[in-house]
């Protein structure tokens, strides 16, 4: 019998807007023993966990706890926890993923109600809340920020027009928690769901979320106990039961309590990983790592532009996670792009749809938002355009970038 190669992975400095480097804090936890799933010391872990995505999402909810699976997996459980067949949904799209909450919101059977705007802008607030006062939805599902078009939307007018209209707002901040401000109770937000794999700088896997009382009384008007688990003195069904079992809020939310009512056999190791992940983020405090990934966007954006290279989007709200940058005309982005994986080790992104080989996307997110990183990004970029035959201002990107980290003690919020 033939055996197998053994795995070897390249060296690769990840510069895209997700999956991106992970603290090597947080491989090493993820190679610790494994529990069992109900073992005190797991279940202890679990609950720690939970006191930690609180802070990291800046709320006062009881329930933030992971769903294994990627953020799409995230997403998916609290539309279909939540939305009922025929229910109304407003989505204000402004990007590839506005598209997905569609998508998955059809799948519920909701009413979609969808507006759309330029890819590269975002809505004015006043805007979303006129439609909300015309549809009068049960949930609006937007995404804060964008990683298709690198922009963010403002979303606390929205939270607070949404709250005193009785209507629900769930929000996708995959892109934004643990690299910007997301003030989930201070902007009035009811469901909030992320992800691993971008800011929070662990392996993809796991999808936090977090939602108050207003949707935790839904999910208990749906709540049913899987059929082989129930008792006598329980309801086994419920006519308006979650369509989902896996992705079920109702039965992971007992599987988080203190009743641990078995669901599912936890991802062990990516809970570590994660607690760790949230660990290292208090660790460094949270407005400090705010600070930290718009310097190092700020870095790269002065970088792009003193090379002569501009940035696609509205600038005013941008994402400071993703910087978008215009393809020179000419140029085969993906050629860039390979020669940059091949000759460098370091990996950007195109975008989708309408903006697929027309922009690269620079992500600058959690462990991978560091001067170094930024540097040998510009410098690699510099050298593989010139490759291209690009006029470019030689030289100047990294030491634009380089005034920016000497005088960043003289550079305001940043």
């Amino acid at each position: 019998m033939q055996l197998s190669n053994r795995l070897q992975v390249p060296a690769r400095t990840i510069m895209t807007p997700g999956p991106v480097e992970v603290d090597p804090k947080v491989l090493q936890a993820m190679s610790s023993s494994i529990l069992g799933q109900f073992d005190p010391s797991f279940t202890s872990l679990m609950n720690e966990t939970m006191i930690q995505l609180r802070k990291v999402l800046q709320t006062e909810n009881h329930w933030a706890f992971p769903v294994d699976g990627t953020s799409r997996a995230g997403i998916e459980a609290m539309l279909c926890s939540v939305l009922e067949e025929g229910d109304k949904v407003l989505i204000p799209s402004f990007g590839r993923f506005g598209g997905l909450l569609t998508e998955i919101a059809e799948r519920c059977g909701a009413e979609i109600h969808a507006i759309h705007c330029d890819w590269g802008s975002v809505f004015d607030p006043e805007e979303v809340i006129f439609e909300i006062k015309k549809v009068r939805p049960k949930v609006v599902a937007m995404v804060h920020g964008d990683t298709s078009t690198g922009r963010m939307q403002p979303l606390e007018e929205i939270g607070l027009a949404c709250r005193e209209l009785d209507v629900l707002l769930i929000v996708d901040a995959v892109a934004t928690v643990a690299g910007t401000e997301v003030k989930t109770d201070e902007w009035k937000i009811d469901g909030l769901i992320t992800g691993t794999q971008k800011c929070l700088s662990v392996p993809a896997g796991m999808a936090p979320l977090t939602y108050n009382d207003r949707i935790e009384a839904i999910l208990l008007e749906r709540k049913s106990i899987e059929k082989g688990l129930v008792t006598n003195q329980q309801a086994s069904n419920n006519h308006r039961k979650i369509r989902s079992n896996y992705l079920d809020l109702s039965q992971l939310q007992d599987y988080w309590s203190p009743a641990r009512l078995n669901h599912h056999t936890e991802a062990t190791t990516m809970l570590y990983g994660l607690y760790e992940g949230l660990r290292l983020i208090l660790e460094e405090g949270l407005e400090e790592r705010f600070k930290r990934h718009r310097l190092n966007e700020r870095a790269l954006v002065r970088g792009i532009e003193a090379m002569g290279l501009s940035l696609f989007g509205d600038n005013n709200h941008k994402l400071p996670t993703v910087t978008c940058v215009n393809i020179p005309e000419g140029v085969d982005g993906d050629s860039v792009r390979s020669m940059l994986l091949g000759e460098f080790g370091i990996e950007i992104a195109s975008s989708f749809g309408p903006l697929h080989g027309k922009i690269w996307r620079i992500g600058t997110m959690g462990y991978s938002c560091q001067q170094r990183n930024v540097l040998l990004t510009l410098a690699s970029l510099e050298a593989v355009l010139l490759r291209h035959k690009v006029k470019l201002n030689v030289g100047e990107g990294v030491q634009a970038a380089l005034d920016v980290y000497q005088n960043k003690e003289r550079i305001k919020n940043v």
